[in-house]
Formats: C-alpha cells, sequence, structure tokens
C-alpha cells in the first residue's frame, strides 16, 4: 500500500491511500482552502457519514441540504461547505454515469497520459491545472503512469519538482511547495504591476 502524507493526518492519508473516491474528492476540495485540511476532508466525511469507505452511488443519492449540513459541521470540511457539498455529488454522479461508480477505472483503464489527463479534465470541478497535479499526483505517489503522463501533466510531472500536492512527501516538502507557490504568486503579482 501506497504511504501518503497529504493531510499530515496518519488515518486521514491511510484513508486516502486505501480509496480512491477519497483521493479525488481531496484533490477536488484543494482549492482556497489548505491542502492538508482538503486531504483530511474525505475521512471527516467518511466518519461523519458513518461508512468506512466513500461510495459514488450513496454520496450522489444522499439529500443534498443533508450532505452539506456534514460539509458546514464543524471543523468544516472546506471553506465554502455548501458549494463544494454540490461539488462532489455531482463529481459522484459523474463517476457514476462514466464508470459505473468504480473511481479506479478512471486511471487504471487510460491506456494514455494524454487519455488520463482528457479523463480528469471531464470532471466536474477539475480545470487544466488541477487535472495536470491529479496526473502528476498519480504518477509520482502511486506508480499510475500510462505513456506520456509525464508530459500530461506538464511542469507538475518533473522529476524532484516541489510545485504541488503531487510532490508532498512530509512536512519538509509541504513546506517547499508552500514557498513556491508563494514565491509564483509574488512573481505573478510584479508581472501584473
Amino acid at each position: 500500500m501506497v504511504t501518503l502524507r497529504l493531510s499530515q493526518d496518519v488515518d486521514a492519508d491511510a484513508f486516502l491511500a486505501d480509496d480512491p473516491l477519497a483521493l479525488l474528492v481531496g484533490m477536488l476540495l484543494d482549492q482556497q482552502f489548505p491542502m492538508e485540511r482538503a486531504f483530511g476532508a474525505p475521512w471527516l466525511l467518511a466518519t461523519r457519514m458513518g461508512v468506512s469507505r466513500l461510495d459514488a452511488a450513496a454520496i450522489a443519492a444522499f439529500d443534498q441540504e443533508e450532505f452539506a449540513a456534514l460539509f458546514a459541521t464543524p471543523p468544516a470540511l472546506h471553506r465554502y461547505p455548501q458549494s463544494m457539498a454540490g461539488r462532489v455529488q455531482s463529481l459522484a454522479s459523474t463517476l457514476l454515469d462514466a464508470y459505473d461508480g468504480d473511481t479506479a477505472r478512471l486511471w487504471t483503464t487510460a491506456v494514455s497520459g494524454a487519455e488520463l489527463l482528457t479523463r480528469v479534465r471531464a470532471l466536474p470541478g477539475f480545470g487544466e491545472q488541477k487535472a495536470r497535479i491529479f496526473v502528476a499526483l498519480l504518477g509520482k505517489q502511486f506508480g499510475v503512469r500510462p505513456e506520456g503522463w509525464r508530459e500530461a501533466a506538464g511542469a507538475y510531472g518533473e522529476d524532484g519538482s516541489r510545485r504541488s500536492v503531487a510532490d508532498v512527501t512530509g512536512p519538509e516538502t509541504l513546506q517547499a511547495v508552500r514557498e513556491f507557490k508563494k514565491a509564483a504568486k509574488a512573481k505573478a503579482k510584479e508581472a501584473a504591476r
């Protein structure tokens, strides 16, 4: 089994490593919210739902208001709990329609990095950058490496980079990724002047 350090919590990281839907939900939630909390949220969600694994059918069928309440209960699972609860349910519905609810099929049946990127990019809440980061995460930490995966991941697939969650393997790399993002943001702000 893969050992992850994305949430910096042993139980939550073990859950991510074992549950493909949890990993995908964590990636979806990783925006405008601290990375560790985003990737810790699927474990908290499962705990609140009283389940040992997340299930796309169960999430898609959940009453929307009750599901949003699970997200809003302190500690909230995201900065925007209602909106992100809706996105998670939309993601679950898409996985049901496209992969019969078997999240791992998203990547285990992709024959190339380009196909994998196209599939991830087609998911609700996954734009170009997030899709490339997820392809890099799968390649770097899960060994999901269809031909051309590094090219599909772009700069996020570079060996030894410290750009994104794909490169987080512990507290030190988490800090390095934060420093990279901070520097990139400052550079962009300076260029906009």
